[in-house]
């Protein structure tokens, strides 16, 4: 183990730590551009590709319960790859995680991993993910397998030395791919520029990474800033292209959640030319060939998250006057044709679904299938509260204490599930505008 590497190990975290090498090995922020020597030479002399990723909020791979769903980092190479390695540059934008809570911080260092994997040449800091990186414990070591850039590491940093370029060696000679990160409520166009100047007439392309950034501020550095391209913070599942066709700079922004690539081709006719830009997104399909490494490195994130205890740790609220929840088998008694048609439905073994895929420790899979998971009295794990397993009665009835103890005179009550609740676009891709055949599926009454 490196010193890096163990003095990551001696950070104050909260969770359990299992060796994934080189996990933040690429955390740099230098003060002067980053730049890579000139050894990558395209097979395509006049053509570069720069794939963006970002805005990942922790989506490490779609949920899988029902087909269709975009994302995943495990096939993502299968898109890298459809250009070659000289001729390319793989970038994320920043974002890495949703929150600061504990499983958003095996996240992060998860990710960080699957980008030395991927073989990403620069990462891009928002204010948040520097934030998270300093509550890690993590340094700023300069020689990491990839690139950092964005907000300044450290608090009193005001300058915009922060940058990184590419150079690629092409049939006509050097053409260099730069990149600047900036706030675009701080610091100043003329920064960029100065930064976006190539040494000794350097052909190339100039990319600004902009944080913090809104309408007003991306006209201002759409027209100061000296770039060709402008890459905004993302609030969209879907890319979003926001400069009119032909303007410049070209003005886009990623899709969250990892559901696509952006790839943005940039074609080089010749020094004292403008390079083209092509700007596409790509889905990334369930049908794209998945990376054993990618999907190695999930399994350990399972293994961190089964270890860390995280369904125990769960954060839950009593339920109102005293009710508790008492498992779907209490009500056979009463309703025995109704727990008859249930149990033959798929609600009925959600939990062994995630048994079988290995998520069955984690809480952002578990509490769509079990009852009550967010609320005391609820599900905990399947050797404390075995009777709770599943999508069972009072995840749309309401807890049942109160209904069984007086054989069914006190009504059901709040809280009740809905099922919009777990079937989310990004849970549950077909539901919406097909409620009716879902709601087939799970019948288990008599009509009327």
């Amino acid at each position: 183990m490196s010193s890096h590497d163990a003095s990551i190990g001696r950070a104050s975290v909260t969770f359990v730590l299992v060796s994934l090498c080189v996990l933040v090995g690429g955390l740099s922020c230098p003060d002067e551009v980053a730049q890579l020597p000139v050894s990558h030479r395209t097979e395509d002399a006049g053509e570069v590709s720069v794939f963006f990723t970002g805005s990942e909020l922790g989506a490490l791979k779609p949920c899988g319960c029902s087909g269709g769903q975009l994302g995943g980092l495990s096939k993502r190479a299968a898109i890298f790859d459809r250009s070659p390695a000289a001729g390319r540059v793989i970038v994320d934008t920043g974002t890495l995680v949703a929150g600061t809570g504990e499983q958003d911080l095996i996240k992060f260092r998860i990710l960080f991993e699957a980008f030395r994997l991927l073989a990403y040449d620069l990462v891009h800091l928002t204010d948040t993910d520097v934030q998270i990186a300093r509550m890690l414990g993590l340094s700023a070591p300069q020689n990491g397998p990839f690139a950092v850039i964005g907000a300044p590491w450290e608090p009193d940093r005001k300058d915009l030395r922060a940058g990184f370029v590419k150079r690629l060696v092409g049939r006509d000679g050097e053409v260099g791919v730069r990149f600047v990160s900036v706030d675009a409520q701080k610091d100043r166009p003329q920064s960029a520029a100065e930064l976006f100047a190539r040494p000794g007439g350097e052909y190339g392309v100039n990319i600004l990474i902009l944080r913090n950034a809104d309408a007003e501020s991306r006209r201002i550095w759409a027209e100061s800033a000296g770039a060709d391209c402008l890459v905004v913070p993302s609030d969209s599942d879907e890319p979003r292209v926001l400069s009119e066709p032909g303007e410049r700079p070209l003005t886009f922004a990623v899709a969250r959640f990892g559901r696509y690539v952006s790839r943005l081709r940039v074609r080089f006719p010749g020094p004292g030319t403008e390079p083209a830009l092509f700007l596409e997104d790509i889905p990334v399909e369930e049908t794209l060939a998945d990376d054993e490494a990618l999907v190695n490195l999930y399994r350990q994130y399972q293994e961190l998250v089964r270890r860390s205890e995280l369904l125990e740790k769960y954060p839950r609220i009593p339920l109102p006057e005293g009710l508790e929840y008492v498992g779907s088998q209490a009500c056979q008694q009463c309703h025995s044709y109704e727990h008859a048609a249930w149990s033959q439905k798929a609600h009925a073994d959600a939990f062994a679904t995630l048994v079988q895929v290995g998520s069955d420790r984690d809480p952002e899979c578990v509490i769509c299938h079990v009852i009550g998971m967010d609320r005391e009295s609820g599900f905990i794990s399947e050797q404390k509260t075995p009777h709770l397993k599943d999508v069972g009665c009072e995840n749309c009835h309401g807890p049942g204490s109160e209904h069984v103890r007086s054989t069914g005179w006190t009504a059901t009550t709040e809280p009740k599930m809905s099922c919009l609740d777990c079937h989310t676009p990004e849970h549950s891709s077909g539901y919406a505008g097909n409620e009716a055949e879902y709601l087939e599926k799970i019948k288990h009454w008599r009509e009327p």
